[in-house]
C-alpha cells in the first residue's frame, strides 16, 4: 500500500493544505491514516476519492451534496442506486452549464470577428492616408 503525505497529496490533487483539513474535519475524508508521530497520511483510496471531490468542485457541485454522496459512499453496495441519481442529477447540471458557456462563447467570437474586422478596416484606412502623403 503506498502512502502520500498531505504536501504530496495537495500537489496531485490541487487542493491546498488547509482545504485537506477542512474536508476532513466536515467529514468528506473520512478515517485518514496517521503516522506513528499523528502525522496525516494518504492513501490511494483517498487519493482516488480526492480527485473525485476535484472534479465535482471544478463543476460546482456544492460541498452538501458532496457530503451526501460521501455519506452514501460509506453505505456500501446500499447507496448505490442514490449515489448514481446524485451523479446523473450532477452531470445534468454540467451538460446545462457547458451549453451556457458555449454559448457565451460564441457571442465572444462574434465580438472578435467584428473587431478584427474593423481593425483591419482601420489599417486599410491609415495605410491609404498614408499613402496619399
Amino acid at each position: 500500500m503506498s502512502f502520500y503525505s498531505p504536501a504530496e497529496v495537495a500537489e496531485k490533487t490541487g487542493f491546498s493544505i488547509d482545504t485537506l483539513r477542512y474536508y476532513e474535519k466536515i467529514g468528506l475524508l473520512r478515517g485518514i491514516d496517521r503516522t506513528p508521530g499523528g502525522r496525516r497520511r494518504f492513501t490511494d483510496e483517498d487519493l482516488g476519492l480526492l480527485r473525485l471531490l476535484r472534479c465535482l468542485r471544478d463543476t460546482e457541485m456544492p460541498i452538501a451534496q458532496m457530503l451526501r454522496y460521501v455519506d452514501l459512499l460509506h453505505d456500501g453496495q446500499a447507496g448505490v442506486r442514490q449515489r448514481l441519481a446524485i451523479l446523473v442529477e450532477h452531470d445534468q447540471r454540467v451538460e446545462q452549464q457547458i451549453n451556457r458557456l458555449l454559448e457565451h462563447r460564441r457571442l465572444i467570437r462574434r465580438k472578435i470577428e467584428r473587431y478584427s474586422a474593423a481593425a483591419c478596416d482601420g489599417d486599410r484606412m491609415l495605410e491609404a492616408a498614408g499613402q496619399g502623403n
